[in-house]
């Protein structure tokens, strides 16, 4: 039996989905190599204890390279300096 021979725009388009096959397997491997090294990272160091002044309840925490902060439920955002500790600024939410 003999080969058909393929048209010359079924051949591109055979070349076409191949290149994109490869392109989007390419694809995949670098986003998997970027999530396991970026959630491989340190986790951003947490103070052990924080102490907050008498009657103040916490509701949301966030930190910044050189300080941390608070929200209390008394609507009070408590700024403490990292490596000391000590409470830097209040600033009150109105």
């Amino acid at each position: 039996m003999e080969d058909p021979i393929e048209p010359a725009n079924l051949r591109f388009l055979r070349r076409l989905v191949t290149v994109l096959t490869v392109v989007m397997i390419c694809g995949v491997l670098v986003v998997i190599g970027l999530l396991v090294t970026r959630l491989n990272r340190d986790a951003p160091s947490l103070p052990d204890m924080i102490t907050l002044p008498q009657g103040a309840t916490a509701v949301a925490f966030t930190q910044g390279p050189d300080w941390y902060a608070v929200v209390t439920s008394q609507d009070t955002i408590l700024i403490f300096d990292r490596l000391t500790g000590a409470l830097r600024q209040t600033v009150t939410v109105e």
